[in-house]
């Protein structure tokens, strides 16, 4: 799978900048920041990214409330998605992998492998 795109969305600033340099410099890829749930959906809509990095938990509208809305939408029903949580037991894994992730990312990640984690958890092209 190309990736030119990548929607990061996270309600916390620090993950947002490290997470855009990372996604950048590292992978190469343009990035599109969403502070929210809601602005993630809106903005999924309107930039068409081939990924989506969306945090789990986030005030308002969590990561699967959100992950529930982008499917609903056409434009975006089946735009990759990873999650990124500090919880990664096995039972919260498989219940993300179970809502339509196609993996999930530990927290905090490592910005120097953060593309490379990502390449692993996509389909081949």
């Amino acid at each position: 799978m190309t990736i030119r795109k990548v929607l990061l969305v996270d309600d916390e600033d620090d993950i947002r900048t490290i997470g855009q340099l990372s996604l950048g410099r590292v992978g190469g890829w343009q990035t599109v920041l969403a502070a929210s749930g809601a602005e993630a959906v809106a903005k999924a809509a309107a930039e068409q990214p081939d990924l989506i990095l969306l945090d789990v938990m986030m005030p308002g509208m969590d990561g699967p409330t959100t992950l529930g809305q982008l499917r609903a939408q056409p434009s975006t029903a089946k735009t990759p998605v990873i999650f990124m949580t500090a919880k990664i037991q096995k039972q919260e894994v498989a219940r993300y992998l179970e809502l339509g992730a196609v993996g999930v990312i530990g927290k905090p990640f490592d910005p120097m492998t953060l593309p490379a984690e990502i390449k692993k958890l996509l389909p081949p092209t």
